[in-house]
């Protein structure tokens, strides 16, 4: 593996997408330690300080944002909105494709079509990043009335000059960094987006390790104990939570279809065979991406609504980050997204009927109708076990950070969506990169042969 990464800076082609990522990567990662006006830092940081206490380590919707956005929403810095904006519309445009039939036709058209879709996007990531940086702005003029607590004042001005200002230089970051992304993906290794946000995630990965080692440090303290046997268990765990994560991208199960034979001339050619891969975690992250927006209302439209209704305090209580009513309302969430993300993104009728077109078939399966019923109940149990996984997975951070009170920056690399991401991003990344080695008749990450692709992994 190591001659592989040598092997990398070889390739003249190879090397100059590497540099070039890595050289739009370090910019993306200036814009997220770069500040905005008008903020006081000092107060911002004990506001972090003051939420992570009263959260019990576990810093709520607000650490997750903040670890999506690689420390910039503590930083207030512009880009504090990150790169979601863009992923948001992205999500958005993708869910209405099947639904707005002018969509569906522009996806049809080809590249003059994408390109079409793609500026819809870029329209609808700026009216996303006014209205986030306008919610931001007044969150940081009135932070007490979306935390529920007393808090010191953050910002030096505020007022409708800090709210322009906020709204116009988060925007501008965030667009920057799609424009950033789209330069990695056009020009670079890996998808851009992606990227920039798998960077951010693994950017706290120092954090959490230094955490852990003053766990293990302040023993006997008063506060938690942590011998080294604790440290050993949590390495343990986290090996097979990654292993986890790993089968759970790449794994598939596969359904065999067979060509029908072709003839030439006098002669037939015998049918060729393939199979049609359906992907354990077809939503990939995106049920927990929506699960947690969706989540993230509900304890501020309580916390607003309290003042004025004293009876619904109780209800703060069902959605407290990690608590027992949260988890299960955040797992039935992931179930049903799963299903949902399926449903709008599989289309089992449209495949037989391109299967019939070219003349291929599942054995033993006629083709049509029964072609279509059999797909749409194969990809339903395999979604029905992928999305159990997927829960279980999403709930190991939360059950670490407040089961076993560590601490949420430490227990997010547990599972959830920053390990998805980051496995999944990596996983592609080094594909790309093995195809150049390969191509080059290098070798590649693995010692005997090539990092198995889709088409030639049993598990892909």
């Amino acid at each position: 593996m190591i001659s592989a990464f040598s092997n990398s800076f070889k390739i003249p082609e190879l090397r100059n997408k590497l540099l070039f990522t890595l050289g739009i990567i370090a910019l993306c990662r200036l814009a997220a330690n770069i500040p905005c006006p008008g903020i006081d830092p000092a107060a911002l940081e004990r506001l972090f300080d003051q939420l992570e206490k009263s959260s019990g380590g576990s810093s709520g919707i607000v650490g997750m944002v903040n670890l999506f956005s690689g420390g910039a929403l503590q930083r207030f810095a512009v880009a504090a909105l990150g790169i979601m904006p863009y992923i948001s519309a992205s999500i958005i445009m993708q869910l209405m494709t099947p639904v707005i039939p002018l969509l569906e036709k522009l996806k049809r058209e080809g590249e003059s079509g994408h390109q079409k879709i793609t500026q819809w996007t870029r329209y609808l990531t700026l009216l996303i990043c006014i209205i986030q940086g306008y919610l931001l702005a007044k969150g940081m003029e009135n932070p007490s009335a979306l935390l529920g607590t007393q808090v010191p004042d953050i910002v030096i001005s505020p007022g409708i000059g800090f709210q322009m200002m906020t709204v116009i230089i988060l925007t501008s970051g965030t667009m920057i960094l799609m424009w950033l992304g789209e330069q990695i993906t056009d020009r670079g290794v890996g998808n851009g987006a992606s990227l920039i946000i798998t960077i951010g995630i693994i950017e706290g990965l120092p954090s959490a390790i230094y955490g852990m080692w003053s766990l293990f440090r302040t023993q006997g303290a008063g506060e938690q104990q942590f011998t080294i046997i604790h440290v050993f268990i949590l390495f343990g765990l986290f090996i097979v939570v990654t292993a986890a994560t790993i089968a759970l991208t790449v794994g598939v199960r596969r359904v065999p279809i067979q060509y029908a034979k072709a003839m030439a001339g006098r002669k037939g050619a015998a049918g060729q065979s393939s199979f049609i891969p359906l992907r354990l975690n077809f939503a990939n992250v995106m049920p927990i991406i929506f699960a947690s927006a969706i989540l993230m209302f509900p304890p501020i439209l309580i916390n607003w609504a309290t003042t004025y209704a004293s009876w619904m305090s109780p209800l703060a209580g069902i959605f407290n980050y990690a608590s027992v009513w949260y988890m299960l309302i955040y797992g039935g969430l992931i179930i049903l997204f799963s299903f949902f993300w399926v449903a709008n993104q599989f289309n089992p009728i449209q495949i037989a009927d391109d299967l019939k077109r070219q003349g291929a078939y599942i054995p033993g399966i006629r083709p049509g109708k029964p072609t279509s019923d059999f797909l749409d109940t194969s990809m339903t149990r395999v979604t029905c076990a992928g999305a159990l996984m997927l829960t279980v997975l999403a709930l190991v951070p939360m059950i670490f950070s407040n089961q076993l009170n560590i601490p949420f920056m430490i227990a997010s690399f547990f599972g959830g969506a920053s390990l998805l991401i980051i496995v999944g991003v990596l996983l592609d990344t080094v594909r790309q990169v093995e195809s150049h080695l390969l191509m080059h008749h290098y070798d590649g990450f693995l010692d005997r042969g090539r990092l198995r692709s889709r088409r030639t992994s049993r598990y892909i």
